[in-house]
């Protein structure tokens, strides 16, 4: 084993392709690659939710035609609507990274959604107390605190998990209850707006205080953060020995152990980033999108990004397209409403038929190849 580890450690440092199945600058047989086998599922899973999604229409009485029609219509066929889809991707990204990286080192995080809450009440606490400070000082410090207050909500599950003494799956999934409470208990209390009457948010945060965005639009700066986080992440873990690292763990923890890696020491790390980027999740929507600290600043972002994760096979250059993807479907939920009389949740029910039709198809791959 610690003669593999090495080799295959000097192998990430040869030149790879950026898009898996290229050879010098051409795509030769992409569709085969792991990212086209994961393309292909996961359109035919979406058919098949889709039918399934029909069958449910047509029990309510609803006409699947018009309901499909005027869910792409209202989000793909306006500019409005593309704008909307890209602004719900935003914080799907982010939550969704938090997801995948952990993903890597064989760790189930389910606490997209209280961290993203941490980062978003730590950041509007350094909005409401620094209200003097410009945009240049400001918004870099929100940032920063959404880092710290998603990490350090990561942090406790991690070191719990790294001593080996609370699966991380329940913690997190726990500890997301927990976040909504805090940030309700300091909306309800020393941070409620007086001018509000009986609505529970914060005061409006100053404008040095928002983050800007682009155009007319409410596409806003956070989408570079989601971008560059993306990127950033394919690189370590297609072209460095940690990415490989964590590979390794994924794969085997057995074996990894036996070469002298330092699991716990990926285990708080992957967990404590994961957490920090949906933090920043938090930081974008109270920053740009609500400009203020409300209960219900997520409409279950947390949960949509462990969706998107799953769907993309933990790869952070389809975590960008599931969740454009997963957000054409979460901002269709109004039209459905208006249009077809439906609850909000019947958005949910498309992408768990269409999560179910991925856990499948995959189940199915994976019985082939034994």
């Amino acid at each position: 084993m610690a003669e593999v580890m090495p080799a295959a450690a000097d192998s990430l440092a040869a030149p790879q392709p950026l898009i898996p199945g290229a050879v010098d600058g051409a795509v030769t047989g992409w569709w085969r690659s792991p990212a086209g086998i994961a393309v292909a599922r996961f359109v035919t899973a979406l058919v098949l939710a889709l039918i399934g999604f029909a069958i449910v229409l047509l029990l309510q009485g609803r006409n699947p035609v018009d309901a499909y029609t005027n869910m792409f219509s209202v989000t793909l066929g306006t500019a409005f609507g593309r704008s909307e889809v890209v602004v719900k991707a935003i914080p799907l990204m982010l939550c969704a990274l938090a997801v995948a990286l952990p993903a890597r080192v064989g760790l189930v995080n389910v606490g997209g959604e209280g961290q993203l809450y941490l980062g978003a009440w730590l950041a509007s606490g350094v909005a409401l107390t620094f209200t003097d400070l410009s945009i240049w000082v400001l918004l870099p410090l929100m940032l920063v605190a959404s880092i710290v207050g998603g990490g350090l909500w990561a942090l406790v599950p991690a070191v719990l998990r790294a001593k080996g003494w609370l699966n991380e799956t329940i913690s997190t999934l726990l500890l997301n209850y927990v976040a909504v409470l805090l940030v309700q208990f300091f909306v309800f209390g020393a941070w409620k707006d007086p001018k509000s009457a009986n609505f529970p948010q914060s005061p409006q945060f100053v404008a040095a205080a928002r983050l800007p965005t682009f155009g007319a639009e409410r596409i806003h700066a956070g989408l570079i953060f989601a971008l560059v986080a993306v990127a950033v992440m394919f690189f370590i873990l297609r072209q460095t020995r940690w990415g490989f690292e964590m590979r390794a763990i994924g794969g085997n923890p057995e074996a990894a152990r036996r070469a002298g890696i330092r699991i716990g020491t990926y285990i708080v790390l992957a967990l404590v980033i994961g957490g920090a980027l949906a933090g920043i999740a938090g930081f974008g929507e109270v920053s740009a999108i609500q400009g203020r600290l409300r209960p219900e600043i997520s409409p279950g972002y947390g949960f949509i990004g462990f969706l998107v994760s799953w769907l993309a096979g933990h790869n952070p250059l389809l975590v960008v397209v599931m969740s454009l993807l997963l957000g054409v479907l979460t901002a269709s939920g109004d039209s459905l409403q208006i249009s077809q009389h439906l609850p909000f949740a019947s958005v949910n029910l498309l992408m768990a038929l269409t999560l179910v039709m991925v856990l499948v198809l995959r189940g199915r791959a994976q019985e082939a190849t034994r």
